[in-house]
C-alpha cells in the first residue's frame, strides 16, 4: 500500500483535517516508507501529489501542515447564520478598508535605527610592527 493509500485511509476514518504529525502517528507501522523522519514524506507525497494532480488531487491543504480529503472539505458543515454574517460594525469596518487604496511603503511610520552593538575586546597580544597598516592598531 502506498503512502497516500495509507493517508487516504487515516483522514477517512478521522474525517477532520489532520497535522502531518498525527497522520503519521496515527498510521504507524502501515506506512511502507522506513524512513527515519516519516513525517517529511508523508508531508512531501502530500505536497507533490496536489501539486501534480491540482484539483483532481483527492488531498487539500486546509492550512500550512494540515491536510484532508477533498470530498471531505466540501462537506464541512456550514456556520449558523448568526456566525456567517458579521455585525453591521464589522461590515462597515471591512467595506472601508477594501475601498482605500493599499499605503506606499514610504508612508509607513520610520523604524528606530539599530543600536549599535559595542566592540567586543579582542584578544589580548602584544602588539608588533606588522600590525601597522593592516588595521589592527586603533
Amino acid at each position: 500500500m502506498s503512502t497516500l493509500a495509507v493517508v487516504e485511509e487515516i483522514l477517512r476514518e478521522t474525517a477532520v483535517p489532520m497535522s502531518v504529525r498525527e497522520i503519521v502517528e496515527r498510521a504507524g507501522v502501515r506506512l511502507p516508507s522506513k524512513s527515519k523522519t516519516p513525517d517529511t514524506v508523508v508531508a512531501r507525497d502530500l505536497s507533490m501529489d496536489i501539486k501534480k494532480k491540482g484539483e483532481g488531487s483527492l488531498f487539500i491543504r486546509t492550512s500550512p501542515g494540515r491536510y484532508t480529503l477533498r470530498a471531505l472539505a466540501g462537506a464541512v458543515v456550514s456556520p449558523t447564520a448568526t456566525d456567517a454574517a458579521p455585525s453591521p460594525l464589522a461590515a462597515s469596518a471591512m467595506r472601508d478598508a477594501a475601498a482605500r487604496p493599499p499605503q506606499p511603503m514610504s508612508a509607513l511610520p520610520a523604524r528606530k535605527p539599530a543600536v549599535a552593538a559595542s566592540p567586543s575586546p579582542s584578544p589580548s597580544r602584544a602588539r608588533t610592527e606588522g600590525d601597522v597598516g593592516n588595521g589592527l592598531v586603533g
